[in-house]
């Protein structure tokens, strides 16, 4: 081996493998990570699909965020090979006796946005929550101006459950909340249908 090469288990990172992809894996988030949060939540171009755009957030309280989301089901998203941490996702709202959660996701680094890491994300988390935490549904929420959004969750197995019409207001315009989901077997089975 070349002195300048590294085997699997020499290579070091400072993220711990959760979930692995093809092209990226999940792990639980580092409070080290603050300043890329803080540099990722205070750009209105990654935020403007999400509840955060209209929030100003400083060190101390993503901080603080990111203390309490290492207990909880919230990853980074780490794109292989280089271990470069694009994004983060995670479930909220997990109801154990019904088996029901909430899933979100946002690719802060514009540099990997519309190449799939979106989608590939997703489907491991979703995977893991049926998988793993018993989840019998996953349900999310969207904006209805946010198409290419949309258009993912629905190639992932989601479908529409309703709207709330007018309930977001970007850029002097309104738009609809859209709440979608997806059941365990119907992920399961596109899962299958697409092996």
């Amino acid at each position: 081996m070349p002195a300048d090469a590294q085997s699997p288990q020499d290579r070091r990172t400072r993220y711990f493998r959760k979930l692995a992809g093809e092209r990226l894996y999940l792990a639980p988030v580092e409070p080290d990570d603050v300043e890329l949060y803080c540099t990722w939540l205070n750009d209105l171009e990654v935020t403007r699909t999400l509840t955060m755009a209209s929030i100003a957030l400083g060190r101390t309280g993503e901080r603080e965020f990111l203390q309490n989301a290492s207990s909880k089901h919230i990853y980074v998203i780490v794109a292989e090979p280089d271990d470069t941490p694009i994004g983060n996702c995670g479930l909220e709202d997990i109801d154990q006796l019904n088996g029901t959660c909430e899933i979100g996701i946002v690719i802060g680094d514009k540099d990997y946005w519309g190449k799939g890491y979106g989608p590939e994300a997703m489907e491991l988390l979703i995977g893991y929550a049926f998988d793993y935490l018993n989840m019998r549904n996953v349900m999310l929420r969207v904006y209805s101006f946010n198409q290419r959004g949309i258009a993912a969750y629905r190639k992932l197995g989601f479908r529409e459950i309703g709207r709330r019409r007018n309930a977001i207001r970007r850029e002097g315009e309104e738009h609809d909340i859209i709440y979608m989901d997806v059941l365990d077997d119907e992920f399961r089975s596109r899962r299958r249908t697409s092996r």
